[in-house]
């Protein structure tokens, strides 16, 4: 992967929905340290979801940080976006990849991670998360093992925030994904200046 890769710098990933006050609300969080962001939103059509991306996409590329869209290669392109990321449940990472775009993968065993030909992939959840309802937290254990085995760029995602960083760090994660820890909080870009002062 060439060194210029977006992914490969960052550290601090930012997942979110549409919002009200996503410029303001990104503005806080870039200042803060996020420099990498997804526009999840699975409640909206494409005649809805399509403004919001672009939008998403104006503010990043006025903050000069990547954009990632969920789930929508044929959109991620539409907008100009960075990267598609993609679940193990969706359109598989090679034909993602045929629509010219950087495909990000969630793994979330060593056998998923082993077999990752993306670009980057989310490690997770390391923590039950209501944002992956259902889904078992995975544990420090595959946060060691994509540390010591992981082939591309890697984000430790799930249930992460300022109390439990320091343990997320120590089983060898550099970069961290989240979402309500920043999302949720009263001041986005003091939430993102914690968590990235925590990161190596």
């Amino acid at each position: 992967m060439p060194a210029a890769d977006p992914a490969l710098e960052a550290r601090l990933y930012l997942i979110t929905g549409a919002r009200p006050g996503l410029e303001s609300f990104l503005e806080a969080a870039v200042r803060g340290g996020v420099d990498l962001v997804q526009l999840r939103e699975k409640t909206l059509d494409d005649r809805e979801l399509l403004p919001v991306l672009e939008e998403a996409r104006a503010i990043t590329r006025r903050l000069g940080v990547p954009l990632v869209v969920n789930d929508r290669p044929d959109l991620a392109v539409l907008v100009g976006a960075d990267y598609v990321h993609v679940g193990q449940d969706d359109m598989p990472t090679e034909a993602a990849r045929r629509f010219g775009i950087p495909v990000g993968l969630s793994t979330h065993s060593r056998d998923e991670l082993d077999a990752a030909e993306a670009d980057y992939v989310g490690v997770g959840p390391v923590y039950a998360t209501p944002t992956k309802e259902g889904r078992p937290a995975v544990g420090l254990e595959l946060v060691r093992y994509a540390a010591e085995h992981a082939r591309v760029p890697w984000f430790a995602i799930g249930g992460i925030d300022a109390g439990n960083l320091a343990d997320v760090v120590a089983a060898g994660a550099t970069r961290i994904a989240v979402v309500r820890a920043i999302g949720d909080a009263e001041d986005p870009e003091r939430a993102a200046r914690e968590l990235r002062a925590a990161l190596p």
